[in-house]
């Protein structure tokens, strides 16, 4: 089993890194091997896995687009990182960016990514993609050489409403460039399971969308802990083994797991 899973969401600020992070070394914990790969321009995994400086990191992903892009040959295990819970890292940083603008002018813009994805996952079990807020060129390329997308949304109502562009979104990439993109599912963040308000974003959620995409049974609960993570460099199984958002990452990392099974 190899799987290419792009977690991503227009939206800021919904725990896609967080997500991202926890679930790959939630794998790895599971005894797969994982590569994550930061594409979002911020470098917010690359921070959150403890690379505190992203920007000043001598090869990324930038590199790996510019050296696709000018057909220059490279090792499957170029510029990736080591992280001591037992997951690679593919860093990302503001050079991205400059890819962006410069992709314009490429052909077949929309699958470089796909060429370098192609080259390593062989190496992996779960290949894992931190997306950039936004639906730009480069997490398009994210979703063309993904085999399925998993959508972390706040519980709250605004983010709830912009799940449809991202949808119809994935509807356009499947149709155009990337025929087998499933979604993995939608998970919901943040939540708060003292109010009512969260019960009825999720009882929203689960009757726009439930009858088309699956809905993770474990949300991720508010939690002081897993803020604290990112400022740590390391997963929440680590800051805070026996919390809850540790037991809902667990969850999540398990129900993962069973999607390929079921298949």
């Amino acid at each position: 089993m190899r799987k290419v899973i792009a977690v991503a969401n227009q939206k800021g600020g919904v725990g896609k890194t967080t997500t991202a992070g926890n679930l790959g070394i939630g794998l790895a914990n599971m005894g797969k091997k994982v590569l994550l790969i930061d594409s979002d321009v911020q470098g917010s995994l690359t921070t959150s896995l403890g690379y505190r400086e992203p920007d000043k990191l001598e090869i990324t992903l930038a590199n790996v687009f510019a050296k696709t892009i000018n057909d220059e040959a490279m090792e499957a295990d170029y510029g990736i990182l080591k992280h001591d819970e037992g997951i690679d890292l593919m860093p990302g940083n503001i050079e991205l960016s400059r890819i962006e603008v410069s992709l314009v002018n490429v052909m077949s813009r929309e699958t470089i990514l796909r060429s370098y994805v192609e080259m390593v996952r062989n190496h992996y079990d779960y290949v894992l993609i931190d997306c950039m807020p936004s639906l730009g060129m480069i997490t398009i390329n994210a979703l063309a050489c993904a085999d399925s997308i998993l959508i972390p949304v706040q519980a709250a109502y605004l983010p709830v409403k912009g799940l449809e562009q991202l949808i119809k979104t994935i509807g356009k990439v499947k149709r155009r460039l990337n025929a087998k993109l499933a979604i993995e599912g939608i998970l919901l963040t943040m939540i708060d399971k003292r109010t009512n308000y969260a019960r009825d974003i999720s009882a929203l959620i689960s009757e726009t969308y439930g009858s088309r995409v699956k809905i993770f049974d474990n949300g991720i609960p508010m939690s002081v802990r897993l803020a604290e993570v990112s400022a740590e460099g390391t997963s929440i199984y680590k800051h805070d083994p026996k919390g809850k958002a540790a037991a809902a990452y667990l969850g999540l990392t398990k129900a993962v797991l069973a999607n390929e099974q079921e298949k």
